[in-house]
């Protein structure tokens, strides 16, 4: 199987060094020509709890280095999905399954003005990774992935999808409502990526303060009466303690929108926390703690 990962960021660049052990090709794509030549000269290196494992994807800058492929990792930021498969769209052939992993909402929509919805898998991921270097990172927590048919529910080609990550090392799990599993990853993303920003927490610091767990509460239960006048019902205590846990399990991680923050880049803010506003302002639904957070991470964004 030829695989490419649009976006070698941490998590892109974990899921497409492992999966090199275990596929034919395996190319990551970035725009950050270092990070491509650090991992194209020495490979690219996960440091384990225990021990430094060095894999040996191959790493582009340009899609048209790659040419078409068999399967498309998109790991980018939801705000740029669609500008993103513009740019690569030379690795996209007609019968390529494109798979986003993606935090944040809306990434489908975008996905699909530019692939046939039949090739479209989304799903979740409970993994967490961070970047050292160029050519190296950090494999910070581990859980399942979840996947599914955005559209094609009855299409089998899932199942190899499901096998080869499941052989790097990524447990993976094929569901037939690929809606819940976004809204799933969405409201895990509310509960700690904000305020691990806001904070400058790593994700486990969350559960050691009681403001910090209700802060956590109180976003989650937003987000899950969000979803639910969207047509997707959680059990609001089960929500919050899988989210806890999430939290617990990928303790030593620093979340995407912390690293953001740190390292000066515009967050998934927009798509995230303030995706729960939106959607609860089109059903009448009140976010007043998803309003404060997004709002404070978008004053952190204009900080220099």
């Amino acid at each position: 199987m030829k695989i490419a990962v649009i976006g070698a960021g941490a998590m892109g660049s974990l899921y497409g060094g492992y999966l090199s052990t275990v596929a034919e090709e395996v190319y990551l794509i970035d725009v950050w020509q270092q990070h491509v030549d650090a991992i194209n000269k020495n490979g690219l290196s996960i440091q384990e709890e225990d021990k430094e494992v060095v894999v040996y994807p191959k790493a582009a800058s340009s899609a048209e280095e790659v040419g078409y492929v068999d399967l498309a990792l998109v790991f980018v930021k939801s705000t740029i999905t669609g500008s993103a498969l513009e740019k690569n769209k030379a690795i996209l052939g007609p019968n390529t399954i494109v798979l986003s992993l993606q935090n944040g909402y809306g990434n489908v929509e975008q996905m699909a003005e530019y692939v046939n919805t039949n090739n479209i898998i989304a799903g979740t991921t409970a993994h967490g990774s961070t970047m050292l270097a160029s050519g190296h990172i950090k494999h910070a927590g581990k859980g399942e992935t979840h996947i599914g048919w955005v559209q094609n529910k009855e299409d089998r080609r899932i199942d190899a999808i499901s096998d080869i990550l499941s052989r790097a090392g990524f447990e993976t799990i094929v569901s037939d409502n690929v809606m819940e599993l976004i809204w799933s990853k969405l409201i895990i993303n509310v509960g700690i990526n904000a305020l691990t920003a806001i904070l400058n927490l790593k994700n486990g610091d969350l559960l050691i303060y009681d403001e910090t767990k209700k802060l956590m509460r109180m976003a989650i239960l937003e987000a899950v009466k969000t979803a639910k006048a969207s047509g997707i019902d959680f059990d609001e205590e089960k929500m919050v303690s899988k989210v806890m846990d999430i939290a617990f399990t990928t303790g030593e991680n620093k979340s995407s929108m912390l690293q953001d923050v740190l390292n000066k880049r515009k967050t998934e803010i927009d798509t995230i926390n303030g995706a729960i506003v939106k959607v609860g302002v089109k059903h009448s639904v009140e976010t007043p703690v998803n309003v404060v957070l997004t709002n404070l991470v978008k004053t952190l964004e204009k900080i220099k």
